[in-house]
């Protein structure tokens, strides 16, 4: 038994097809979605992101604005940007790429932006709604997550969901999501015992460690379902998951690397910044 190859890429030009008609539709009402992305020194991975999302948003017919501030920039000169881009009425979405340099608060940052325009969802505000499960936004990559189980007619209710990671960014959220949709869900760490058991349990298994091959065969039941969220620089120099390849022959679903989460979680911050526009004009 080889996996079904989940495939990010295909769900991902599907979404954005329906995103730029949407916005299409928007534009004719005087309504243009804006983005603006905030980059400060010169970490080249998020420079390689933020190049992203600005071609993601030219693909979706969005307006946007880029902000690459030097390293030595204050706190206070970041925070009264985000000020700035709060009032602004061309603005639905702001984000600021993370890491920031280490003389600024990241907590400080995520709170200044308005939860409006929270369109990562980091917000504490946010946070919270996803919580109680009243939310508008979503991190983006848990997000492209449902979507690719959506698309591929996989359904959490009842089943045993275990995330391996617990990032605010991607395990925590994540592990919310699946219990909305009514899975049993465990999230699982550095400190858990006998985590291979535990993986083993899983119906639906989300890897987020961010360690190259961390999740061995032995690990999977057979015909569960594999989520693969890592993003790990080889020392090939080559992009590689949290999952070890050779998962394919046990799963029944798997997202490769490249190509499965990841497309997804820039269409993901797309969606969120067309949402942001909507419940902003109110529609």
């Amino acid at each position: 038994m080889s996996a079904v190859r989940m495939d990010g890429k295909a769900l991902s030009a599907k979404v954005r097809g329906s995103i730029l008609a949407e916005t299409a539709a928007l534009k004719q009402r005087g309504i243009t979605p804006g983005l603006a992305v905030i980059l400060v020194g010169d970490d080249p991975a998020s420079q390689i992101y933020v190049r992203n999302k600005e071609k993601a948003c030219a693909e979706c017919g969005f307006y946007s604005e880029k902000y690459a501030l030097p390293a030595e920039t204050t706190q206070q000169e970041l925070l009264d940007l985000i000020a700035q881009l709060n009032e602004s009425p061309q603005i639905a979405g702001i984000l600021c790429q993370m890491p920031v340099p280490a003389h600024i608060s990241e907590q400080a940052v995520i709170a200044a932006i308005d939860p409006r325009k929270d369109v990562d969802a980091f917000h504490p505000v946010n946070v919270g709604r996803i919580m109680v499960g009243d939310f508008d936004f979503v991190p983006c990559t848990p997000a492209g997550v449902m979507a690719l189980l959506d698309e591929y007619g996989i359904d959490p209710k009842g089943k045993s969901c275990v995330v391996v990671g617990r990032s605010n960014i991607v395990g925590k959220p994540m592990a919310m999501l699946l219990l909305h949709r009514h899975g049993t869900v465990t999230i699982c760490h550095s400190r858990t015992q006998d985590l291979a058991e535990v993986c083993r349990r899983a119906d639906i298994l989300v890897a987020a460690v961010g360690r190259q091959g961390f999740i061995t065969p032995d690990m999977v039941k057979d015909g569960a379902v594999v989520i693969d969220v890592g993003i790990n620089r080889g020392a090939d120099g080559k992009v590689h998951g949290d999952v070890d390849p050779a998962v394919m022959d046990k799963a029944a679903f798997m997202t490769p690397v490249p190509g499965g989460a990841g497309p997804m979680t820039i269409t993901m911050l797309m969606k969120n910044t067309l949402k942001a526009a909507k419940v902003q004009h109110g529609l």
